[in-house]
């Protein structure tokens, strides 16, 4: 029975207006789909810089060995941006790389959503993060108690959304949830929450899960949980169990309406939304309940103030549990099935059999493809479907498991999804989710009228030269016939890059009238601009923008634009790992205090000079603990910390490792 009106499901609805993700196989949600469309399967053999799958592994379940070789992961798990967010090369060495991960899939999140980082700080904007795995420092604590230093304080999973709120100065609830595998989805019903309660007018709701350690693979092998050739086989009679996988998911949430008011991309609508524990309904707290299943599920729809007969289909769980699956199938059919017409089966599938089981992200990986399947109106196929399992009563559930991408049927209303998530600690959160509006008003006439022959200031930045050179081959990319940016009005692109994105030092900026001369002129932006474009008062705003001052956009551009989506930040990344030193490039002949300064000061730069406060460069407690296990490790040098902490300058810090140089020799 729905309970809730339309006018208060459409005053509670929650926007999903940006998307950002890591998983096995994909690096954006335009890849992922690609994977999802395609029905590939992206686990791969397990590499060697995870663990020594070879010296564990054993196809029978002997103590201490694990019985799969393959799993999800992503690629490039040790790479970061540091520079970018004025992080040293010393402590991103020593930084989570969950963390690390997290910072750049918040800002691509940020940017796919059209919300400039700057305009957001000192807000009450919300961090909400599921997360399981603290495998990095304890990873740490294994080599030894003697290598334990202070950076371990960094890598704590109670500070994966503190990381986040710091590095974007965001003010409201910056909470960390556990809630087993249901945790990211259970962060994204807490957002919502907090959305609804007015503490917050933005959200951000993650989940990351990193593979680093073999530890709980062998502990599913002497269950007997892990599935031997690390693939899920949900729905499936040789589904086997559980093979885990690396994920990284973030969304951005805005109510509704406000996010219609400010003109943002909706991508979906979350509409409802239930958590709720199986309580003593099962035999024991590791064993799931069809009741608590199923009264999450009629919550969350009652919530939405949807029929769950009209719902089209439905991100299972999933997890290819020979035991597990057959009953949350069957507390999605009586649920689902209520009124609903014989000839209409719900479609349910597993994003789980694509990529593994995210574990504490796999709900937010669920939430991404079921936004990208109601985008696109198809529903992947769901892998390793060969026979029904049997413990299923298939006859008498309206249910389907699509083995072939498959077309949804229009039913003269927005599409409705269900998104599943359940923890080993018996937490079941639900997520409703319908179309979004970019499906209808936003691609309707993408080329508008006055397009093609108005000449439009297009403004690019980055924190670099390099990345700045990255982004324009983007953009050229992005405008040339074929792009996505190519079927856009040339008018909501400058629109958007101008209004919607961050601005940064190093500035590019072009006037065109037309996409092929946009790029034309991107290719080459030291060409004379024609006369009668360099006439124009625009000529003098992108002189203004390309000096570094500040530009009042909203005189450039008149009303009736729109946000488009463009081109993400490119990064300039490099590895980050303890005991690989990274340091970053120096002058020749570089003395040991500038090369000590620039891995381990946050802002050090080629303009700093001996009067620069060490305070000012980002030298904190923790960075002299770095200086000084790095002086002992490679020097010799025997410092107390009583003795760096007193240095205040570049130059006392320098002339006092020349003392300490004079001494050693």
């Amino acid at each position: 029975m729905v309970k809730s009106s339309t006018a208060e499901v459409e005053e509670r609805a929650v926007a999903v207006i940006g998307l950002a993700c890591r998983l096995p196989g994909a690096d954006n949600p335009d890849q992922f789909w690609e994977v999802l469309r395609d029905g590939l399967d992206a686990t791969s053999e397990t590499p060697a810089d995870r663990y020594d799958v070879d010296a564990l592994y054993s196809p029978h379940p002997a103590p201490g060995t694990i019985g799969a070789r393959r799993a999800g992961y992503v690629s490039g798990m040790a790479e970061f941006d540091a520079e970018f967010f004025g992080i040293s090369p010393g402590e991103a060495a020593e930084l989570d790389p969950q963390q690390r991960l997290l910072l750049m899939s918040t800002w691509e999140a940020l940017e796919d959503a059209g919300q400039r980082p700057e305009a957001l700080a000192g807000t009450r904007t919300g961090v909400f993060v599921g997360a399981a795995r603290s495998d990095f420092v304890e990873e740490q604590y294994r080599r030894g108690l003697s290598t334990v230093s202070a950076n371990a304080f960094h890598n704590y999973r109670s500070l994966l959304a503190a990381r986040l709120s710091h590095a974007f100065d965001l003010r409201g609830p910056s909470i960390v949830v556990d809630t087993a595998c249901s945790s990211s989805l259970t962060a994204v019903h807490s957002a919502v929450m907090s959305l609804r309660a007015g503490e917050t007018r933005l959200a951000i709701a993650a989940g990351v899960n990193l593979l680093l350690r073999p530890d709980e693979g062998v502990l599913m092998t002497q269950a007997g949980t892990l599935s031997r050739d690390g693939r899920v086989r949900f729905g499936d009679a040789d589904a086997e169990g559980f093979a885990p996988s690396d994920a990284v998911g973030v969304v951005v949430l805005k109510p509704l309406r406000q996010a219609i008011a400010d003109g943002d991309r909706v991508r979906a609508v979350i509409a409802g939304s239930a958590i709720g524990n199986d309580g003593y309904t099962s035999d024991s707290v590791l064993t799931p309940s069809l009741q608590g299943q199923v009264d999450v599920l009629r919550w969350a729809y009652e919530d939405a103030g949807v029929s769950p007969a009209d719902v089209d289909f439905v991100e299972a769980h999933g997890s290819g549990s020979p035991t597990l699956d057959p009953l949350e199938i069957t507390a999605l059919g009586q649920v689902l099935g209520e009124g609903r017409p014989a000839d209409r089966p719900a479609l349910i599938g597993s994003v789980k059999t694509n990529i593994g089981h995210a574990e504490a992200a796999g709900g937010v990986a669920g939430l991404i493809k079921a936004v990208l399947a109601l985008e696109h109106g198809q529903v992947p196929p769901s892998l390793n479907v060969t026979r029904l399992n049997p413990h299923v009563a298939w006859d008498r559930l309206p249910l389907a498991i699509p083995t072939r991408l498959q077309e949804l049927p229009s039913a003269g209303r927005a599409l409705v999804a269900g998104v599943s998530g359940q923890g080993s600690s018996a937490l079941n959160a639900h997520v409703v989710l319908r179309q979004g509006e970019t499906v209808t008003a936003r691609n309707a006439d993408p080329r508008r009228p006055g397009s093609d022959d108005e000449v439009c200031l297009l403004a690019l930045s980055a924190r670099s030269g390099a990345a700045l050179q990255d982004l324009v081959r983007s953009y050229i990319h992005y405008l040339s016939p074929g792009g996505v940016g190519a079927e856009l009005a040339l008018r909501d692109i400058c629109y958007s890059a101008a209004t919607r994105r961050q601005h940064h030092p190093y500035r590019l900026a072009v006037m065109a009238g037309s996409h092929q001369d946009m790029v034309r002129a991107l290719g080459d932006p030291a060409r004379p601009v024609e006369p009668e474009i360099a006439s124009l008062p625009l000529a003098a705003v992108a002189e203004q923008y390309r000096r570094g001052h500040e530009v009042r956009w909203e005189r450039v551009f008149g009303p009736d634009h729109l946000y488009v989506p463009l081109p993400t930040y490119p990064w300039q990344s490099r590895r980050y790992w303890p005991g690989e030193r990274v340091v970053e490039a120096a002058e020749p002949g570089a003395d040991l205090a500038t090369t000590v300064l620039r891995e381990h000061a946050r802002t050090a730069s080629a303009d700093y000079s001996d009067n620069s406060l060490l305070a000012d460069m980002g030298i904190d407690s923790l960075a002299r603990v770095r200086i000084i296990l790095r002086l002992a490790s490679d020097h010799g040098y025997e410092v107390e910390a009583e003795e760096l902490a007193r240095l205040r300058t570049v130059g006392d810090f320098r002339n006092w490792l020349h003392v300490l140089e004079a001494q050693a020799a």
